[in-house]
């Protein structure tokens, strides 16, 4: 496990701190040259009513390039009065005749943008690594979900269908599946452009209008999106607007907004249940995919090449930042010492560093700041006992890099075993009967994802019943399909992403009762 020394420098420019902050009078829009010689125009403002304007204020912020540390741009920050442009858009754009666009227009649109993303896939892919950190393998595979989501829900915008309810002959009665009106949404940065996509795409295919904030580490994407929007003329003015900023300002603005009827979040545990409280003020429907701590069970009859290799995909796929991340790894004893053997070497073997290497597998942590948390989190690990089976530390050189982590020795009430990390680090576990380990991977708060390596049918449909998890994968793992359904349960969030179930998010059930004379 080696950084690639092929990382080619950056044109210089000064290491800045992170997220700085600050007031300036910068272009709409910066020429940008990524690090495999792909050049664009990244805009920079906020995208109100299909414009890129400046916010009230000129407030801006910095960029950074986690593979590099350094400065990719900067760009504008909305606050409240922005955010209440952007809204005031939206709900223009839904009264005006968004509400009942005709599933056609709106299935039209979807498809446009499937196409313009799928033109630009290899961009935007770039864009992601350079942003976010992210292997480019790894940003391959969210642009082409995003394509294959977008194409997905298109397909859904001429199914919102209500019934017919038989009462008797004295009444008529029906059922309608109307939009909601202004949705705030507000994404993370592990996933961009795919976070993105599963937000708008099905607010889009119910007639509904957005208001949308992306991450403050990772704006570019969604930003480039909304200028292929633009200059396509895919979408009505006011239907989309995309804002940048942060939490406390942006992020409160938009679950405070009484125009906005529903506020979907992708994010932590800790920020879900604080959206969901000052939702509840006003009322607004909400859907929250937050955190976990998914367990992966892998039992005696697994194949065990296989069955490392969906490990790996697990925990260190997208550089662990993954809500599902299969965190916590439990071996049935049979199997435990054959399999740990060969697993952290595999684990030794994941290549870490520049996202552009095509070899690399895990690129660089977000941000600084989740870089400490961390190597915080490895610190208590070895302090409250466990056994460090490979990596343990930061890799060498610049830009926030950590070596993939197995911890071994682990008992169930060590912090590395009940709380979320959101990095590269997996604890592992034996166990001895079917009966024991689902009681331990059901022990946690959380209840996103989980696991099962076997080549029994039997265990495989029996252990699934009985996890308590949103979305169990049997002999795959961080394995995504549009037409499946992705949520969590507990502590994990309320509320799907992507199938049919997402429909509902998105929609309110209209009841008409006709007497009949």
């Amino acid at each position: 496990m080696i950084r690639s020394a092929a990382f080619k420098a950056m044109p210089a420019r000064a290491i800045v701190p992170a997220l700085a902050r600050g007031y300036a009078n910068l272009p709409l829009s910066v020429p940008i040259t990524l690090p495999n010689g792909l050049k664009y125009e990244q805009p920079t403002g906020l995208f109100i009513n299909n414009e890129f304007v400046y916010p009230a204020q000129k407030k801006s912020f910095t960029v950074i390039s986690p593979s590099t540390e350094e400065e990719v741009a900067q760009v504008y920050e909305a606050l409240e009065e922005d955010v209440d442009t952007a809204v005031q858009a939206a709900q223009t754009a839904f009264d005006g005749g968004w509400s009942g666009a005709d599933p056609s227009v709106r299935a039209k649109a979807l498809n446009k943008i499937a196409d313009l993303v799928e033109e630009n896939a290899e961009l935007f892919a770039s864009i992601e690594a350079f942003d976010n950190g992210k292997s480019i393998s790894n940003a391959r595979g969210d642009i082409a979900l995003s394509v294959g989501c977008f194409r997905t829900t298109a397909g859904w915008a001429d199914k919102i269908t209500g019934s017919v309810v038989e009462t008797g002959e004295s009444h008529f009665n029906f059922t309608r599946r109307e939009p909601l009106g202004v949705c705030g949404q507000i994404i993370p940065w592990n996933f961009p452009l795919l976070m993105f996509t599963w937000k708008v795409a099905p607010a889009l295919a119910t007639n509904n209008t957005i208001v949308l904030k992306t991450s403050e580490t990772t704006p570019l994407s969604a930003l480039y999106l909304c200028k292929l929007l633009q200059e396509n003329n895919v979408l009505p003015p006011g239907v989309l607007n995309v804002i940048n900023g942060f939490g406390k300002t942006t992020g409160n603005a938009i679950t405070d907004h009484p125009l906005i009827k529903k506020v979907a979040f992708t994010g932590s545990t800790a920020t879900g249940k604080m959206i969901m409280q000052k939702c509840s003020s006003t009322l607004k429907k909400v859907t929250l995919e937050l955190g976990g701590k998914s367990p992966h069970i892998v039992f005696d009859d697994a194949n065990i090449d296989v069955a490392i290799q969906n490990v790996i995909t697990g925990i260190f796929y997208n550089s662990g930042e993954v809500c599902c991340a299969g965190s916590r790894l439990y071996i049935q004893e049979g199997i435990y010492d054959e399999f740990v053997k060969k697993f952290v070497a595999a684990a030794d073997a994941v290549k870490v560093g520049n996202p552009f290497d095509e070899e690399v597998l895990q690129g660089a942590q977000n941000s600084q700041m989740q870089l400490d948390k961390i190597l915080k989190f490895i610190k208590i690990g070895k302090e409250e006992g466990a056994t460090v089976l490979s990596g343990g530390e930061r890799a060498e050189g610049k830009g926030f890099f950590i070596k993939p982590t197995v911890f071994g020795d682990v008992h169930e009430d060590m912090r590395v075993v009940r709380e979320e990390i959101f990095g590269p680090v997996v604890t592992v576990h034996k166990f001895k009967t079917v009966d024991e380990v689902v009681k331990l991977a059901n022990d946690s708060e959380y209840g996103l994802a989980a696991g099962i390596q076997s080549t029994n049918v039997n265990t495989c449909i029996d252990v699934s019943r009985r996890l308590k998890a949103g979305t169990i994968w049997v002999n795959t793992y961080n394995d995504f399909h549009p037409m499946v359904p992705f949520g969590g349960f507990g502590s994990s969030g309320m509320g799907r992403e992507m199938g049919a179930a997402v429909l509902d998010n998105y929609t309110q059930v209209k009841a008409v009762r006709m007497a009949l004379h």
